[in-house]
């Protein structure tokens, strides 16, 4: 018989709903069970794509005898971290606490009645095995200590609660004297300590995207032409989409490698991963030109509108690692298969390129595909043009996705985040404007109205829907990505009624997030559940950070609606953070850019007249990478507007300059323009640097 699971939207959560197991989700009925019958709660977090989650699952959840005793002794609750990254946010926090070591998936968490945690880890296996011990040994140690030590659990909360009290931005100290504007340079000292000159990254194995580091250095080239910085991030977005974490044969980005040349990755596909990085490579594309970017911006778009977006318009949140119990079943492959799709010439090129010629690089008996040879190599070693190298390339590429999609495929997690959607708006729309792809904005345009019909109520933002029914109230996250999201497309196709949503959005942030003593934004509202710690997180993680994203957009909203509240937020939220940033300024790195942009307010250019007319100025203005500058192309028609965009028409389009809120003449012809931006603050980089390019 089904637990309670089997009512919530959570794919994840509803795996478990045949589970032996009973299960709560978390909420007042679950906690009130706990604080009546005095068990402690066993609180387990996971999400859908996250392997060893199924493993654990597998031996333990779905086994009686386990699950007797885990009825017996706790009342149980399992967490999807996607729709709660509160409560995992702070217990991730309470297990490395706990255990002096790093946090992870699934997060193993036994609290007492009122939610502090005194015992914690991640995966436990169903017997003891590798120095670690049995679930159901655990079970039963942890309740007779739980029954046998009150007086010393109940000190131990206490100590935790004030070591909770005292985590947050760092004050103020003597120490602060690095200037504001040295910040975005020792962040590069910093990243180029830690840099992999080979292989590309960051440290060793497992190895990251980080795309915060990526964006950071970008950026920092085209302010300071930085050509180390440039490199730093070339590099790695070279060797990231010539290794495994790519997928060559449907696009996509697994969400890391666990080895250090991005060989073979923990196969699960994010949604988050693939947004930030779609918009990294369009912007590398812009600053290069390189043919290897371009691929992979098509490639991954077409794989987030064919596998991620719902027919209703949001984007799905994750693939699996596994299928059929497997953990890359999906995407490996065995030479003899690969031989009986392809000819004799297509296996030439394919083997060569993908790394089939060498030995398995896969539990040593599969290949994973790798770029290990360049077309134009592979081309003089068969004696052959790189025009037919690259044909024959190609029809290999379409059979292997053919055959693959005959394949039992991995599970989707099917529920619609607006964090992750924002993201992937976002990435779409910049992505959209470098390329000229109208099928590309159309995706993001679809994705932002069904938010806007779905996830917005009354004035207050969702968090979370699956086939239409949202609930749970949005974080700082939502608001703030949304908000970014918004700026992006207006951007990319101007709608008034989009700006006024922007504003509504971002009066939503104040109103509900925003410290009015401190400075900042809590990841909570003021309004929302309380739990035994608020966090007010400042450093970027697999995602950027909320308070940097809204501190970078709410800036930004300043100077296109002229409202100096946002800025004034925007600055309060940054100069919160200084302290952190001065003893760590690399791990700020979304931090840093919102930084940047408070000490040299953002271009905006306003091209305003018939939307007809603007077309001669998108190549000028579209197909540069500049990244500190705001682009809005305002139709004729448009109302109502803010003074800031209302500039007056003429018989033909005309663009406006302007430097914080002061702007320049307006100009008429795109050639005029040009010559305007060709200042060392907006000027594109050459595209000089592409190399290495492959197909």
């Amino acid at each position: 018989m089904p637990n309670r699971l089997a009512q919530e939207t959570s794919p994840y959560l509803r795996q478990h709903a045949d589970n032996p197991v009973d299960w709560h989700p978390w909420g007042e009925e679950a906690l009130a069970l706990s604080r009546t019958s005095g068990k402690p709660i066993l609180l387990s977090v996971g999400y859908s794509a996250c392997h060893w989650c199924h493993v654990m699952a597998h031996e333990s959840f779905e086994n009686p005898q386990i699950a007797r005793v885990m009825n017996d002794l706790f009342v149980n609750i399992k967490v999807d971290r996607e729709e709660r990254p509160d409560i995992d946010q702070v217990y991730q926090l309470a297990q490395q606490m706990l255990t002096q070591r790093a946090g992870g998936w699934p997060l193993t968490v036994f609290l007492t009645p009122d939610q502090v945690p005194f015992f914690a880890g991640t995966y436990f296996p169903e017997s003891p095995r590798h120095g670690m011990p049995g679930f159901g040994d655990v079970l039963q140690r942890v309740r007779a200590y739980y029954d046998a030590n009150g007086d010393e659990v109940r000190a131990f909360g206490a100590r935790l609660r004030e070591a909770f009290d005292r985590i947050g931005p760092l004050p103020p100290s003597d120490d602060d004297s690095m200037p504001e504007a040295q910040l975005l340079q020792a962040a590069q000292h910093e990243l180029a300590e830690a840099f992999d000159p080979v292989n590309g990254g960051f440290r060793g194995a497992p190895k990251f995207p980080h795309a915060e580091t990526i964006e950071l250095s970008l950026r920092h080239y085209a302010a300071r032409g930085d050509e180390a910085a440039l490199e730093r991030a070339l590099v790695t977005l070279r060797r990231m989409a010539m290794g495994g974490i790519y997928d060559h044969v449907g696009g996509g980005f697994a969400r890391y490698s666990v080895d250090a040349e991005w060989a073979i990755p923990h196969f699960e596909k994010m949604l988050y991963d693939n947004a930030w990085l779609l918009r990294l490579y369009a912007d590398a594309w812009l600053v290069t030109r390189e043919p290897l970017f371009e691929k992979v911006v098509r490639e991954t778009a077409a794989w987030a509108m064919r596998e991620m977006q719902s027919p209703a318009g949001g984007y799905c949140s994750s693939l699996d690692a596994d299928s059929e119990g497997e953990e890359g079943r999906f995407y490996v492959w065995d030479t003899a298969g690969v031989r009986s799709l392809l000819s004799k010439e297509e296996y030439e090129v394919a083997s060569r390129a993908f790394g089939l010629d060498r030995a398995p690089n896969f539990e040593g008996r599969h290949w994973h595909l790798v770029l290990a040879a360049p077309l134009t190599e592979i081309a003089h070693e068969l004696s052959i043009d790189e025009g037919t190298a690259a044909v024959m390339l190609d029809s290999a590429r379409a059979k292997l996705f053919e055959a693959r999609s005959k394949r039992v495929r991995p599970g989707l997690d099917d529920k619609v985040l607006t964090s992750w959607n924002a993201l992937m708006i976002a990435g779409m729309a910049r992505a959209a404007r470098a390329f000229g792809e109208a099928a590309w904005l159309g995706s993001a345009r679809r994705a932002l109205d069904f938010l806007h019909a779905t996830h917005w109520n009354e004035g207050r933002l969702l968090a979370t829907s699956r086939d239409g029914r949202a609930h749970l109230d949005a974080y700082l996250d939502d608001h703030a990505y949304l908000l970014a999201a918004s700026l992006e497309m207006l951007q990319s196709e101007f709608r008034s009624e989009d700006l006024a949503w922007a504003r509504e959005i971002a009066d939503a942030l104040l109103a509900r997030f925003e410290d009015p003593a401190e400075g900042g934004f809590f990841f909570t509202a003021h309004d929302h559940e309380s739990l035994i710690h608020r966090p007010k997180p400042g450093p970027d993680n697999a995602t950027p950070s909320g308070n940097a994203v809204a501190a970078l957009a709410l800036n930004r909203l300043a100077f296109v609606t002229g409202e100096m509240r946002y800025a004034q937020a925007a600055a309060r939220a940054i100069e919160l953070f200084l302290p952190s940033m001065r003893r760590q300024p690399s791990a700020f790195g979304t931090m840093l850019t919102a930084l940047a942009e408070q000490l040299e307010p953002p271009r905006t250019i306003i091209v305003r007249g018939a939307a007809a007319d603007f077309e001669p100025f998108r190549p000028v203005l579209d197909k540069a990478y500049r990244p500190a500058t705001m682009t809005l192309y305002v139709p004729a028609s448009a109302s109502p507007l803010p003074e800031v965009l209302a500039k007056p028409l003429a018989q033909a389009a005309q663009a406006w300059v302007c430097e914080g809120m002061t702007c320049l003449a307006p100009v008429a012809r795109p050639e005029e323009l040009r010559d305007l931006l060709s200042s060392p603050h907006a000027s594109t980089p050459s595209p000089s640097h592409a190399q290495g390019a492959h197909r």
